[in-house]
């Protein structure tokens, strides 16, 4: 007769493994999913902060500030650095202070580094706002395209548009041609 011992020794050591990684990977899967929904809470703290005319104020006054100093020329003059400097510390400071009110164990470090790890799979306003701080060709375009708004150089494209319906299933059609033969001008 087998003993109980004799049992657990029969017993394939790897057999308890399997239920071991299953337990691992599901304990991973919930704590990725907890930083998942920290990260999208912030983000949408973020997106109500940017969102107030605090904020609107602080980043026009700043562009305000600066914009006259910036060129559409492939050279960056040395100034553009201590501009970014004062933009990414401005902008980094009350995006933290509002943070920091709103969830009070926010760290900006941490978030610093999820964005910079999650960068590829990030779009939208937010994120071009973050993008800023770490990538000054993106922060020279955003003050480019300040100066051409204020210039009034940009290229309003919202008057040569025009809507028509792809099929006639969209409603009644105006048009009595049934030819599929590309007008010409010749008769």
């Amino acid at each position: 007769m087998a003993s109980v011992h004799d049992k657990d020794l029969d017993m394939n050591p790897l057999e308890g493994d399997e239920d071991m990684e299953c337990g691992e990977s599901e304990f991973d899967e919930s704590n990725s999913s907890i930083v998942d929904e920290k990260f999208d809470s912030i983000v949408g703290h973020i997106e109500d902060i940017i969102m107030q005319d605090e904020f609107q104020k602080l980043q026009e006054q700043f562009y305000q500030k600066w914009y006259k100093e910036f060129d559409d020329n492939e050279e960056n003059k040395f100034i553009y650095t201590d501009i970014h400097k004062e933009y990414t510390s401005l902008i980094e400071q009350h995006l933290e202070t509002e943070l920091v009110k709103r969830i009070p164990d926010f760290s900006m470090e941490e978030f610093s580094r999820q964005i910079t790890e999650r960068k590829d799979e990030l779009d939208g306003e937010v994120f071009e706002i973050l993008l800023t701080f770490t990538d000054f060709i993106a922060f020279k375009d955003m003050m480019l395209d300040y100066k051409m708004q204020i210039e009034g150089k940009t290229v309003d494209l919202s008057c040569g548009l025009c809507i028509t319906p792809l099929s006639s299933s969209c409603g009644p059609s105006t048009s009595t041609s049934t030819s599929t033969q590309p007008h010409t001008g010749k008769r």
